[in-house]
């Protein structure tokens, strides 16, 4: 996903304090749930799931006083939509150098909505290795899965209409911080 142009028509519903606020609850309850920061591993969805993986990373330094490992995981190839949307840039799959195996794996992504990502994430992660649980933080859950599919650690729970399109603006990709929604002919 390239930055997301927008609209006039959109609507702001969290600013960047509230992403920061919403970044460090994340980073607690992954410490409070995982007893601390031992064997964790967080792993990015790109695109914007890699910056923020990165901030919850960095999060976890300033609370715990260590490096957590973070890496990317695209998930291109395990998409079940690939004939209909067939051109897909692949991102780089990056592992920390200890790997996944017998880690707690914390999938981090921007929006959670029919959970068909995350579906294809887990198998990207069987290809990869054998952790020992798989976790998932999302910054947005919009709801209307198709899959049964939850989130561990949620920024903000966004109840949403099918018509309307959540955007997750991230100051590394987009230049501000900022989740916006659009649509829905209000």
């Amino acid at each position: 996903m390239n930055a997301v142009p927008e609209r006039h028509d959109a609507r702001v519903l969290l600013e960047a304090p509230d992403i920061a606020r919403a970044v460090t609850r994340i980073a607690h309850e992954l410490l409070e749930t995982n007893k601390g920061p031992d064997d964790l591993v967080l792993l990015g969805i790109p695109t914007r799931g890699v910056p923020l993986a990165r901030r919850l990373a960095a999060r976890l330094a300033e609370v715990e006083g260590t490096t957590v490992p973070t890496g990317s995981l695209d998930v291109t190839m395990y998409r079940d939509d690939l004939r209909r949307h067939p051109t897909r840039a692949l991102l780089p799959t990056e592992l920390p150098p200890g790997g996944i195996d017998d880690k707690v794996v914390v999938l981090v992504d921007d929006v959670l909505y029919s959970g068909r990502t995350i579906r294809s994430a887990l198998d990207a992660l069987n290809d990869l290795g054998r952790p020992r649980a798989v976790r998932l933080a999302v910054l947005v859950d919009r709801g209307h899965r198709e899959l049964p599919i939850r989130a561990d650690h949620v920024g903000k729970n966004l109840p949403t209409s099918s018509a309307e399109r959540v955007s997750v603006l991230l100051t590394e990709l987009d230049g501000r911080d900022a989740v916006l929604i659009t649509g829905g002919g209000n």
